[in-house]
Formats: C-alpha cells, structure tokens, sequence
C-alpha cells in the first residue's frame, strides 16, 4: 500500500493499458499475439541472415542488429503487461522500474542512430559504387554497430542515475502499461525542468541529428539517382533504398504524433493507446517491409524452405 507521507517507495503500481474488467482479457490475447509475432518474424530475419551467405552484407548485417533491437524493445515494453495479466500483480520494483525505463530508452536511441548508419550505407552504396567494398568492410561495419549499441545505452546513463539517486515521488501509483520516462517524471515530487531540459539535449543528439544526417544523406541518394540517365536504372537503384525509407518514416511519424502532440489535445488514455501503437507496430512492421519490399530477402526464405 501507499504510505502516506512518504516519498521513498520500494514499488511501483502500474494501472496498464486499461482497468475496464471486460477489457482484460481480449487487451491480454491482443499483447501476446502482436509479441509473439514480433518475436517470431524478426527471429526469422535474423536466421535468413545468419544462415544465406547471399545475405552476407553490410546493409543485412545492420538489419539483424535492427531486429535484435527489436526483440529488445519490445520485450522491454510488453513483458510487463503480459506478467501482469497472468500473475494478477500490477506491482514492480522501484529497481526493475528504472532498469526498464533505462533499456526502453536505450534501445529507442539505439535504433535512431542504427537507421542513421543504414542510410549512410545506402548513401555509399548509391554515390559510392565502386569504392562501396572498400568503404563498408567488416571491420567498418562492425565498428559502427557497436557504436549504436554503446552510445544507446550511455547515453540514457546520466538522467536514469539521476532519477534512481533521487528516488523522491509523489505517488507510486503509475497511469501506463510500462515505466516509460515521461511518465515517471510526472511524479517527482519537485520541479522537474532541469531533468526535462537535460533530456531534450540529449534528445538534439540521439534523435534530431541522427534525423538530419538521414535526411542529408536521402538528399545525395535523391541527387544521384536523378543524374541516372535510363528509368529502369532510376527505378531500381531506388528499390534498393525504399525498403529503409519506410521504416525510417514509420518510426520518426510514430514518434512525431506520440511525444510532439500538444498536451492539451489529449487524455492519458490516448497517450497509454498511442504509446502502445508505436512499441508494438514499429517493431512488428519492420521485418514485414524488409520481407515484403526485398527481393533477397524473399528469395533466402524460398531457399530455406526447400532446405
């Protein structure tokens, strides 16, 4: 129970996506369906690559880390509200709280600068053709992978310390299905601008300049592909890069209409629904475009299958 006169809880109470009794069981199956199918279809993705040296390449070596993110983030985000609806306990650590808001961070700017450094390979491969082996070699690559994951889970580090040394709260009664950020700052029981203004400096970095450096490195891709003289050329030099546009697109309108959407146009309901459309369908759509969209992909699980 909540103790009154009390900031220094041991346990957090997570109201879920919903409290409505009928609602439980069919917001249960709809969980478990779209995280089984996360799991499975960035699995398989990981598995067409690890297993068909055709796929061997910078550009999959990038998407099998954009899937392990996933299945991170979205394990990260649901498995709390999968526990929950089994064991009955809306409960959580103060510790396992933070632990989860700390890797629900982490990976989301891990992603930002993963989708960064594939359109800086696609950037290479289109205007850079002939230097593109030498250019994105494995030691490269590798290089740059690690990078995404180190930068994503240090640079989270500083306001997820700050907030654990804190511990100070106005309630321990939490309005969302998990311990997202945003929503735990609501709670401090003092003025909360300074920790908000270190977050949207850290957020210039992590999300912003990873979004411009997208966006310039499209505009050579765009600037390329119009100096190519035949439309089957132009065409498909673009399909080699339209797969990575969509999912580029997906996530930064997700996260568009989530965080910049002004507070007075909607309730913590809303929030709680949109929340969960961006953890659950950005994670879930992008190995169906990357399916879907790619002809090698297709072709490796054609190949696999008659294994």
């Amino acid at each position: 129970m909540e103790e009154k006169n009390n900031t220094w809880f041991d346990f957090f109470i997570m109201k879920g996506i919903s409290d409505l009794p009928q609602l439980q069981t069919p917001i249960f199956l709809l969980v478990l369906l779209i995280y089984l199918a996360i799991i499975g279809g960035n699995s398989i993705i990981l598995l067409l690559i690890g297993k068909d040296r055709q796929l061997h390449t910078p550009m999959y070596y990038f998407l099998s880390h954009l899937s392990a993110m996933d299945i991170c983030y979205s394990t990260v985000t649901m498995h709390q509200t999968l526990i929950t609806y089994v064991t009955g306990d809306n409960s959580v650590s103060f510790s396992a709280c933070i632990a989860q808001m700390y890797f629900y961070v982490a990976m989301l700017c891990g992603e930002f600068l993963l989708l960064t450094v594939m359109s800086y390979d696609r950037y290479v491969a289109v205007c850079n053709p002939l230097r593109y082996v030498l250019i994105m070699n494995s030691r490269v690559c590798s290089a740059l992978a690690s990078i995404c994951w180190i930068i994503g889970f240090s640079e989270v580090a500083p306001a997820v310390f700050i907030i654990y040394d804190i511990h100070c709260f106005k309630t321990n009664k939490i309005n969302h299905f998990f311990c997202d950020l945003m929503v735990i700052m609501k709670l401090f029981c003092y003025d909360a601008s300074r920790m908000e203004n270190l977050i949207y400096t850290e957020s210039f970095f992590v999300a912003f300049m990873p979004f411009t450096l997208t966006l310039t490195s499209y505009i050579f891709i765009i600037r390329a592909i119009l100096r190519i003289h035949s439309s089957a050329g132009r065409r498909k030099t673009f399909y080699t890069c339209s797969s990575h546009v969509t999912v580029v697109s997906f996530l930064y309108t997700t996260i568009i209409c989530v965080y910049l959407r002004p507070s007075a146009s909607h309730s913590l309901e809303s929030e709680k629904l949109y929340t969960l459309f961006y953890t659950s369908l950005t994670p879930l759509i992008n190995p169906l475009i990357y399916s879907l969209k790619n002809k090698d992909v297709k072709a490796a699980f054609k190949r696999l299958i008659n294994k």
